[in-house]
């Protein structure tokens, strides 16, 4: 008999110097360094820097690093003009998909799959999947698109190009911590399907579209928008904890409750909830923390024992929802955040590359034999 580890669960295939991920303990350390210490003090930017070079930066190199993420940052006019064109009703996961592999079409380098170049790639990548995002949101919602700005950190950018407004000081940086939470969280689904892709050596925009369509499943990044979708129908506070006791009652999955790794609170919910909490009492916005406070208690009375606690998703829609931003535009954020993951866990692996070949356990038939067609 061979065991099969379902899912890959617990198989390890390459080493890696970029997350630790305790699942036990509820511990998430980039570098060595916990989460917590990067929302805190850092950037998405020096993160970016960190994940890809496996170290932190000066601040000199910083600065480079900065200056170079936004002059980057405009998109071809042709990838414009094309963007304006996608279907309104197309999901936004669909026409980032879309928009990444067109934007290889531009790229003299794309097919340079060197260290350098690979680094390269992974730049502009940062630096423009921000404008797509923005100006696919805009086109979507009949708007006209809205260009870079040079002046803006990586964050207030993007929120300005997606309102059109430059947000203010608080905004930017809770939408950069929300950035630095999602930038990389080891080998998930999304990382894994684009190391699988560079392992054969194909061009880094191949991995980044592979890793997008497997992060749009709700599964995945589709999480956060389908638990705004449960607070939309559980509707207000006194309702939550029946309607999350009837769910746990019928054996029903809960949206952000729960994760394959992590057996106690993933670190990266509870920055996210107190960050939720803040600004839904300033901004007077309470309904869905308090709707989300009620479930967590009832979730953690219920199964916490189980090891079955919020995740990052469980927190972070009402983040984007408080700052403005529709819940059909959480998962593409997702991937303006994981870029920076996925870009630096290529880079990485493909540094010693060994083409990924698993096997599977047959199951089928042994000693069949073909049956010609007018005899079945």
């Amino acid at each position: 008999m061979t065991d099969i580890a379902k899912g890959l669960e617990g198989v390890l295939f390459t080493e890696s110097k970029l997350t630790f991920i305790n699942g036990t303990e509820g511990i998430l350390t980039h570098l060595g360094i916990p989460i917590q210490e990067w929302a805190e003090n850092s950037t998405f930017e020096e993160l970016s820097f960190a994940l890809l070079h496996a170290r932190l930066p000066n601040a000199a190199e910083l600065a480079q690093f900065d200056a170079d993420l936004r002059a980057n940052r405009a998109l071809p006019e042709k990838l414009v003009e094309e963007i304006a064109t996608f279907p309104k009703h197309a999901h936004p996961m669909q026409t980032l998909r879309t928009a990444v592999s067109y934007l290889a079409l531009f790229d003299p380098q794309a097919e340079d799959t060197t260290p350098e170049g690979r680094y390269a790639i992974s730049l502009r990548l940062i630096a423009q999947m921000s404008t797509i995002i923005a100006a696919s949101a805009r086109t979507r919602e009949g708007q006209p698109i809205v260009a870079p700005r040079m002046d803006l950190t990586h964050a207030a950018n993007f929120l300005y190009m997606l309102t059109g407004k430059e947000p203010t000081p608080e905004q930017a940086r809770l939408f950069d911590i929300a950035l630095v939470l999602h930038a990389d969280h080891g080998m998930n689904a999304s990382t894994f399907t684009a190391i699988a892709t560079s392992s054969t050596l194909s061009d880094t925009y191949s991995c980044i579209v592979s890793a997008i369509g497997a992060l749009k499943g709700p599964l995945h990044g589709g999480a956060n928008e389908a638990v705004m979708d449960m607070l939309d129908e559980v509707g207000t506070p006194d309702k939550a904890a029946e309607y999350i006791g009837g769910k746990l009652d019928r054996k029903e999955k809960i949206m952000g409750v729960g994760h394959r790794v992590y057996k106690y609170f993933d670190p990266r919910s509870r920055v996210l909830r107190d960050y939720a909490e803040h600004v839904a009492n300033k901004e007077g916005k309470s309904t869905y923390y308090q709707i989300l406070e009620t479930i967590e208690k009832t979730v953690v009375e219920r199964i916490g024992s189980k090891g079955i606690y919020p995740n990052v998703d469980f927190y972070s829609g009402t983040v984007y929802s408080d700052l403005g931003i529709r819940k059909e535009y959480f998962t593409p954020i997702f991937a303006l955040a994981r870029i920076s993951g996925w870009c630096a866990s290529v880079n990485e692996y493909t540094k010693d590359n060994r083409l990924l070949r698993p096997d599977a356990v047959y199951t089928g038939a042994t000693d069949a034999h073909y049956v010609k067609l007018q005899d079945r």
